[in-house]
């Protein structure tokens, strides 16, 4: 029982992190500076378990999207996040500080590839040719910057948090 409770204890401040994030897409922000890649990178380093990890970073999504609103590419957002999630739960014990901007970088540009593909596929903006892609992928990139640089500045801030945490809470991770 009591090995339950030190289990406990080592997870709420990880799922308090998540958390967090989410609740930070509540703030109004600029265009696509939000934190769910970063909860996706987190995710994957900060639980040992690989469903509890999924499940806290969907949870977190779902609970933030009944505030701001459902969309129709919804599916393609959570799948890239499941995708990021899996990615780096396998290189969890390769994020440090170096590593991390490599790995936000990457995030972005799957997230990127993914939920486009899914604005393309499920909306009506453009064109269900090869040409109709390419102008979807075309008219994102000046959001990528945003996406990018959000994901760096939640992903090092979270981070620190974390690595910050063992000293604070004392314990182990």
């Amino acid at each position: 029982m009591q090995n339950f409770f030190i289990n406990l204890k080592k997870e709420v401040f990880p799922v308090s992190l998540i958390l967090i994030l989410a609740i930070s897409r509540l703030i109004p922000h600029p265009e696509n500076f939000t934190p769910i890649i970063a909860m996706a990178i987190m995710g994957g380093h900060v639980f040992r378990n690989f469903y509890l990890s999924f499940f806290v970073v969907l949870f977190s999504m779902l609970l933030s999207d009944f505030f701001i609103g459902f969309y129709s590419h919804m599916f393609f957002v959570y799948f890239s996040l499941f995708f990021l999630i899996l990615v780096f739960f396998s290189l969890t014990k390769k994020i440090n500080y170096k590593n991390l901007f490599i790995f936000s970088f990457l995030g972005s540009v799957i997230f990127f590839m993914i939920s486009n593909f899914g604005v393309w596929i499920v909306g009506d903006l453009y064109e269900r040719n090869i040409d109709g892609l390419i102008k979807c992928y075309f008219m994102a990139i000046p959001f990528f910057k945003n996406t990018f640089l959000s994901t760096l500045i939640f992903s090092y801030s979270s981070f620190m948090m974390y690595k910050s945490s063992t000293r604070y809470f004392g314990i182990k991770y």
